[in-house]
């Protein structure tokens, strides 16, 4: 009798699928995706495909398949890719503002040629730190990400190194020096170094030196993800 009362194992799953539906805001869903569906035709158009190569562009599409499916391996992924480097990008550009710019990484937001519009969309380098935050807190933080998205950034890092134009003069709405794999200009390459020993300090770098401290962190104060 005791065995006939047990739920039966797809009950369960179905029970426990149920608990984890729904577990971010459908409101936050849908404005995300308004703001992506901005975003990527724009900047398509103007800047092109290769724009999608930036480690932020691609943390973006990211969160939109982590929103929606709820997963938290690519949440995490973003996560541990780019809140280092856009607590970087949020200083400079802060710093910019008051005509002291740290790295040059935001002067194209305060070129009066680039479009007001275009800098205005720009500024989700600004928010979208703290919206994975919130997701991470949510979903909790896989422990795979750091190793995806290293394997992910070396792959693309070589991409813009030997595929990708190079810093010039006037780059105009060109993606050049993507991820700033030539130094921190899009307008000169660095000249501290050899541009082979640039690339490989971002190399090694970018996985251990950025992201490495990012992946302790999560993993110490944030819920560890359940796998689905």
């Amino acid at each position: 009798m005791s065995a006939s009362l047990s739920p039966a194992p797809w009950d369960s799953a179905l029970a426990s699928s149920e608990g984890a539906r729904q577990r971010l805001p459908m409101a936050l869903k849908l404005a995300y995706t308004a703001f992506m569906a901005v975003l990527v035709p724009t900047y398509g158009w103007y800047y092109g495909p290769t724009n999608f190569l930036y480690f932020c562009d691609i943390a973006l599409i990211l969160t939109l398949w982590g929103i929606w499916t709820e997963r938290a391996l690519p949440i995490s992924m973003g996560a541990v890719g780019i809140l280092a480097p856009q607590v970087i990008w949020v200083a400079d550009f802060t710093a910019g503002l008051f005509g002291l710019p740290i790295t040059g990484m935001t002067d194209y937001m305060f070129k009066s040629e680039n479009s007001l519009f275009l800098r205005g969309l720009s500024l989700f380098h600004g928010w979208l730190p703290f919206l994975l935050i919130y997701l991470v807190c949510r979903l909790g933080y896989d422990r795979r990400a750091w190793a995806a998205w290293s394997g992910l950034a070396v792959v693309v890092l070589a991409v813009c190194f030997f595929a990708m134009p190079a810093p010039r003069p006037d780059p105009g709405l060109t993606p050049v020096n993507i991820n700033y794999v030539w130094g921190m200009s899009d307008t000169a390459a660095q000249t501290w170094m050899s541009p082979y020993a640039w690339f490989g300090l971002l190399v090694v770098g970018i996985p251990l030196a950025l992201c490495g401290p990012t992946h302790l962190a999560l993993r110490a104060v944030m819920p560890k993800a359940v796998r689905r």
